[in-house]
């Protein structure tokens, strides 16, 4: 990749200005083949991760692509969440790829949890509908976002409490204490599998819904109390959320995974450690990003707002999206022109040896076909 530059982009947020220590809140990684001008950019944005130099950048850079990979300032800072400030921080990257890199028509790329946060960018461009949350209007910037000219998402799931709420584990008893577990419900005693029988997963769901819907209304009693004492917020932690019944049984949604791993390695291990999804949280966190019932980091009322050109690559080795995650996706657009693609491969595209290519092949052919 000798012939991809990369460019250094780091702006202040109509929102949020350069920190005292001197870095920006937002900032990414602009890729483009050398000497060249992209007509057509991609701007991929994640809830946390840092997506600066994310592995398609280069790839389709050498497709003639412009690529940034672009980070709000929730880089590392899940617990402080807020969607109206994060969409506001991806209008910033958005602007700079017209006005300063020049390009003519915007790709948003919502890889993994970046699928719902970038729906929910183009919904709220093209039809302000973020509600403010407890008490909090929402962010002025935030009505004025530009809309973009494609949506594509890959290996993406329906949304954050979506994607938490099947993970969960829902054997917690007690949510102070990591080891506190209701053996009727713990996918990790053999007595209750793998394989799992139906009525195990019927109630082993709705146990997860239950879980999520508690905690909410905790928070929101928490919430109350904590501001009656002159305190707009607080923190907490948030244990075992390695527990989704498909990382040990193959027979639920199947695809090509492997069985008996998470993204992070053994599911049980990894399920009582702190190194969980929304391990931290703050009260007002968890209800903008983590709730079934208040957040509206949830893709589908989104999608029914995007009336783009879109396509949604899953691939079919993924231990934590699965093929019907791509159904919801694709089903839900609003979009006349929509496409939905299953490549090989594991969830971060790292096997077989050919994935990442494949799939930059595919994205780039399909906006070519686009006339991008």
């Amino acid at each position: 990749m000798e012939d991809i530059e990369r460019r250094f982009v780091s702006l202040p947020s109509p929102t949020a200005e350069r920190n005292g220590a001197g870095y920006m809140p937002t900032q990414g990684l602009y890729h483009h083949a050398k000497g060249a001008r992209p007509r057509t950019a991609v701007i991929a944005t994640h809830y946390n991760v840092d997506f600066s130099e994310h592995y398609m950048g280069p790839l389709m850079a050498a497709r003639g692509y412009g690529f940034l990979g672009w980070n709000t300032r929730f880089r590392g800072a899940e617990a402080y969440f807020t969607l109206d400030q994060a969409l506001v921080d991806i209008g910033v990257g958005v602007r700079w790829l017209r006005e300063e890199a020049g390009v003519e028509q915007v790709v948003l790329l919502g890889n993994s949890g970046g699928g719902s946060l970038m729906a929910a960018y183009q919904s709220q461009a093209v039809e302000p509908n973020l509600k403010p949350l407890l008490g909090v209007p929402v962010a002025e910037a935030a009505l004025d976002l530009p809309p973009c000219d494609f949506y594509i998402s890959t290996n993406a799931h329906p949304g954050r409490p979506e994607v938490l709420t099947d993970w969960f584990d829902p054997s917690v008893t007690d949510e102070t204490d990591p080891t506190s577990v209701d053996p009727s419900l713990d996918m990790y005693d053999p007595d209750n599998g793998p394989p799992y029988p139906p009525e195990f997963i019927e109630r082993y769901r709705a146990a997860q819904v239950a879980r999520n819907h508690r905690i909410t209304a905790w928070a929101l009693e928490e919430l109350e109390r904590v501001r009656a004492a002159g305190c707009f917020d607080r923190s907490f932690a948030m244990h075992r959320t390695w527990a989704d019944p498909r990382y040990l049984d193959a027979s639920l949604d199947p695809n090509d995974r492997e069985i008996g791993v998470c993204y992070l390695g053994p599911p049980k291990f990894f399920n009582y450690s702190p190194f969980g999804i929304g391990s931290a949280n703050t009260l007002r966190s968890w209800l903008s990003m983590w709730s079934l019932e208040t957040s509206q980091c949830r893709a589908v009322p989104h999608l029914e707002r995007i009336r783009l050109p879109a396509l949604v690559v899953q691939s079919m080795a993924d231990t934590g999206v699965f093929p019907v995650d791509a159904h919801i996706l694709h089903d839900n657009l609003a979009s006349e022109d929509k496409t939905l693609e299953f490549i090989a491969g594991d969830h971060y595209l790292t096997t077989p040896d050919t994935a990442r290519d494949i799939i930059a092949d595919l994205v780039a052919g399909w906006l070519q076909d686009r006339g991008a």
